[in-house]
C-alpha cells in the first residue's frame, strides 16, 4: 500500500479549520461546490460531486480540533477502500494540516494525478480560511486533461 501525503500551515485557529473540515459549508467552499450529506456526526455520509465525476466518504472519526477521518465508500475503484486523514494542530498562529490519503494499492498514475490535486485543494482550503475564499471545483487550477 502507498499514500499520498501533505503538509500545510495555515495561519488561523484549529477550531476554524476543523469547521472548514466538518461542515457542508465549509467543504463546498474549498473541495467541491457540489458537496451534501451528514459531515459533522460519525457514521455521517458526504457526497462530493466534480464535473469529471465524483466520491462518496464515511466519515470515521471526529476529534475537534485534533482529526477528520474519512473512508472512502463511493467513487474511482482506485479511491474505494482508502481513507482521507487530517490531523490538526496549533502552532503559534497557524494550524498545521497533517494530510495523508492511505491505502492506495500501487502508485498508478491516477494516484500521480491525485497526488497534485490534493495539493491544489489543500491551497484552497488554506485560502478559504485565511481570506473567506476558497477555489473549489469548478473554479480550481485545472492540472491536466482529466479534470
Amino acid at each position: 500500500m502507498v499514500d499520498i501525503l501533505h503538509r500545510v500551515g495555515i495561519e488561523a485557529p484549529v477550531d476554524e479549520v476543523y469547521a472548514a473540515l466538518t461542515t457542508t459549508e465549509g467543504l463546498a467552499g474549498w473541495w467541491a461546490s457540489d458537496t451534501r450529506g451528514t459531515s459533522d456526526e460519525l457514521g455521517g455520509l458526504i457526497e462530493f460531486r466534480f464535473g469529471a465525476g465524483g466520491f462518496d466518504m464515511r466519515v470515521r472519526a471526529l476529534e475537534p480540533g485534533k482529526r477528520v477521518l474519512w473512508e472512502v465508500v463511493g467513487g474511482p475503484d482506485e479511491w474505494i477502500g482508502t481513507e482521507v486523514d487530517w490531523t490538526l494542530d496549533q502552532a503559534g498562529d497557524y494550524t498545521v494540516v497533517l494530510f495523508a490519503h492511505r491505502g492506495w494499492k500501487e502508485p498508478v498514475e491516477f494516484m500521480h494525478h491525485c497526488s497534485t490535486k490534493w495539493a491544489v485543494f489543500l491551497l484552497s482550503l488554506k485560502s478559504l480560511v485565511e481570506t473567506g475564499k476558497g477555489a473549489p471545483d469548478p473554479h480550481d487550477v485545472k492540472i491536466d486533461n482529466w479534470n
